[in-house]
């Protein structure tokens, strides 16, 4: 055990050494992934961020159910008890037409309309914000209550919401697809690195082999190669993010305070860095493992 982890260790050591030597290159190919990795993940925490945008303006679809102008404390209690025993239901509130017409008459240019009406022709109301997900949940209810005896009219006011749904699912797919075919591009990029890594290698590695170095040995630097390169592209793909949400921060408060709101960009979690991090780092072993596998296979026994 003893003597695994120091061959791993010096691997590791002379890796280092030879990244060392030559920064320029190890800083140009980190970049190249790194940008490779900023676009889906930037598109990503857009992603994030709308949702996050979303859930401040309340998403949640409501369904309002209008009592008719005649309807007495009977027909209310029993769409009041329907709501109550709805699961799908989050919360509800009773807009009496008294509060209904207060309402109204606060709005700027509709209080003297409001004064010269006389009696109040609005309805009594239920309002009920229903658990956002499936949208037949919301309109399963919406056909409960339309039903009922004293409901005049229900309203779904969830139209937008599977709007806002449908775009953002194809803004994950847009993201999903965008981060594979650059996943493939840097293990491309890896691949093509470790190969002329090999070749600068060749005769050391041939020396190796004639003394009886086996082709885990042979092996197990160049991963290490790969996996470290892959992971100083991801620190540079969450640089690059994070140096463009620092830029765009000061905009973005802007916006939101000019609409009285607190919004901000939505960080990157620990735990989702760090799988960033270790998701870099595992392409940039695969793209050296392919290139070692097939330098071995081609290279005489």
């Amino acid at each position: 055990m003893k003597a695994w982890l120091r061959g791993h260790l010096a691997s590791l050591g002379r890796t280092l050494g030879r990244l060392a030597r030559s920064p320029f290159g190890t800083l140009l190919n980190a970049l190249v992934i790194g940008v490779a990795l900023a676009l889906p993940l930037g598109g990503w925490i857009l992603v994030r961020t709308i949702e996050q945008l979303a859930g401040h303006l309340g998403a949640d679809p409501q369904v309002s159910a209008f009592l008719a102008v005649d309807a007495g404390p009977a027909e209310a209690a029993k769409v009041e008890a329907a709501l109550r025993a709805a699961p799908a239901v989050r919360g509800f509130r009773f807009v009496a037409k008294e509060e209904a017409l207060a309402e109204l008459a606060r709005i700027d240019g509709l209080g003297q309309a409001v004064a010269a009406i006389g009696s109040n022709p609005l309805p009594d109301a239920f309002v009920a914000r229903i658990a956002p997900g499936d949208p037949a949940v919301a309109e399963q209810l919406a056909a409960t209550l339309r039903v009922l005896p004293g409901v005049e009219r229900v309203q779904l006011d969830a139209a937008w919401v599977r709007r806002l749904d449908a775009i953002l699912g194809l803004a994950r797919s847009a993201v999903a697809l965008l981060a594979g075919l650059l996943a493939f591009g840097l293990v491309a990029v890896t691949f093509n690195t470790i190969r002329l890594q090999i070749l600068t290698q060749r005769d050391e590695i041939e020396v190796s082999r004639l003394l009886g170095a086996t082709d885990a040995y042979v092996r197990r630097p160049f991963f290490y190669h790969g996996a470290l390169l892959g992971l100083a592209g991801g620190i540079a793909a969450v640089g690059i993010v994070a140096a463009g949400a620092w830029i765009l921060a000061p905009r973005v408060a802007r916006v939101a305070a000019a609409y009285g709101s607190d919004f901000q960009l939505a960080p990157l979690p620990p735990g989702d860095l760090a799988a960033i991090l270790g998701f870099a780092a595992f392409l940039g072993w695969c793209g050296a493992f392919l290139s070692v596998s097939s330098h071995l296979r081609e290279a005489p026994p």
